[in-house]
């Protein structure tokens, strides 16, 4: 880490400015960007009424599904996944039929989503957890506890990270899957919300800007091109 670009917070966690290098939107007929996930070629992006599909290398739409999807997404490979209201709905990304849904574990407190070892991993916002949760059942699994507000979730290289928004202060953060120890910072710029989150498995982080209704790429420290 460059150290003249670092500072601590106070538990000594370093902390430095996100390097956002590409913003994508707003996109036609949305105003929001809450979930995000990568299917491996695309971006996809909750709206509030549509889940949005755009290439990341050209930024033009590729496909929508209408539904609703206020919040956390994810993708299993197969499978988009979606928080709406209280449920997780399983969703076919060829047709957009609901094929399943599931309890959400925060009752419609329910943020972030990802998949990651077989599970969902579910973000709490303002109770600041993050559930393991069985995508067949919707049990909860196992709990992490951050020490602020949880919105998107993602993990990568077998790190977890999640995004926080309070006021105008938001951050990627990475912790301590286990302790939910906070390991390390990206501080956006000021004003810049962190809705969903979600890694492309190699150098990126894709980060919903909530009423911005933008997505925005950022770089992911350790990577091969940081």
């Amino acid at each position: 880490m460059n150290k003249s670009n670092a500072m601590a917070d106070r538990a000594g966690t370093p902390v430095r400015p996100a390097q956002i290098v590409r913003e994508y939107g707003p996109f036609p007929g949305a105003t929001t960007a809450h979930g995000v996930t990568f299917d491996g070629r695309r971006v996809w992006v909750a709206t509030g009424e549509r889940l949005l599909a755009f290439d990341p290398a050209s930024a033009t739409p590729a496909r929508s599904l209408d539904c609703a999807c206020d919040a956390g997404t994810a993708f299993d490979g197969t499978h988009l996944y979606q928080i709406t209201e209280s449920r997780i709905d399983t969703i076919d990304p060829a047709s957009g039929a609901v094929l399943r849904s599931i309890p959400a574990p925060g009752n419609g407190g329910d943020s972030g989503l990802t998949w990651a070892e077989g599970s969902l991993w579910v973000g709490q916002y303002r109770d600041r957890k993050i559930h393991r949760v069985d995508p067949a059942t919707g049990a909860v699994l196992r709990t992490i506890e951050s020490n602020r507000f949880v919105t998107g979730v993602t993990w990568v290289d077998g790190a977890l990270w999640h995004g926080t928004w309070e006021g105008d202060d938001s951050e990627i953060r990475r912790i301590d899957p286990d302790s939910g120890a906070v390991l390390e910072r990206l501080a956006m710029p000021k004003g810049t919300g962190v809705s969903g989150l979600e890694s492309d498995g190699a150098d990126l982080f894709y980060a919903g800007g909530g009423d911005s209704g933008t997505v925005r790429a950022v770089r992911r420290p350790g990577s091969d091109s940081d």
